[in-house]
């Protein structure tokens, strides 16, 4: 089963080709380029560097968000565009329950912050439980957009261990350090931010039970209006 992750929902933005479980190729950025002008790019150099042939992959799997609002659709638009060429499924994985595949296995919860604005995050907190010969991610609190104080109050009722990481954490570490009640670290700088290889593995696990939807389908998740859209209110009569 060969699957192609693509992530765009915040600044990371990244391509990955994950086969049978295992990572063939992976290309990731994090700078202030717009991902209309890298993602294609990075896409077509891991097919030339690997010779992938595009009609051999089984899905595309895509983080559907919350994120970055251009990022978001910047990323729907290719996956569509994929989708509709190839004729091959797509395979939406909430932006949150991806970067927690990055911390796969970890005994303690797992918890993504991703920079909203307004001391918002998106987030959510995740636990990985064993499954076979393997672990199954068990979402505790749903991804959602929500103040970070309320989240530390949150985490501290669970009463486990945490492990923070996304953008959202320099953003909001003095809030952390300050309300969370609950022993707690930070993730690595390797596995921190977006990663379209967590992307295409956990759209592996979803796909082999079925989770998919087609080109016409898709549409990201984007869990709350843009700024532009809630400041503009309702329409004058």
């Amino acid at each position: 089963m060969k699957i192609l992750g693509l992530d765009s929902s915040g600044l990371v933005a990244g391509v990955a080709i994950v086969e049978d479980d295992v990572l063939v190729a992976e290309y990731t950025t994090n700078d202030k380029k717009t991902h209309s002008q890298t993602l294609l790019p990075m896409l077509d150099e891991l097919r030339r560097m690997t010779g992938l042939d595009l009609n051999t992959l089984d899905a595309v799997a895509i983080a559907s968000g919350p994120g970055s609002f251009t990022g978001l659709r910047i990323g729907s638009a290719t996956a569509k565009g994929l989708g509709f060429a190839l004729g091959k499924p797509l395979v939406e994985v909430p932006t949150l329950e991806g970067l927690a595949w990055n911390l796969y296995g970890s005994d303690r919860v797992v918890c993504p912050l991703m920079d909203a604005r307004r001391n918002q995050v998106y987030t959510g907190a995740y636990a990985f439980e064993p499954e076979g010969e393997g672990f199954a991610l068990r979402t505790l609190l749903p991804q959602s957009p929500m103040d970070v104080e309320v989240l530390m109050a949150k985490l501290t009722e669970l009463g486990r261990p945490v492990i923070f990481l996304g953008d959202g954490v320099p953003v909001y570490l003095g809030t952390i350090r300050e309300k969370c009640r609950v022993p707690y670290a930070m993730a690595s700088a390797g596995s921190n931010r977006q990663r379209a290889a967590s992307i295409a593995a956990l759209g592996g696990v979803y796909l082999r039970k079925g989770k998919t939807v087609t080109a016409a389908a898709h549409c990201p998740e984007y869990l709350r209006k843009s700024q532009a859209e809630q400041e503009s209110g309702p329409e004058k009569t």
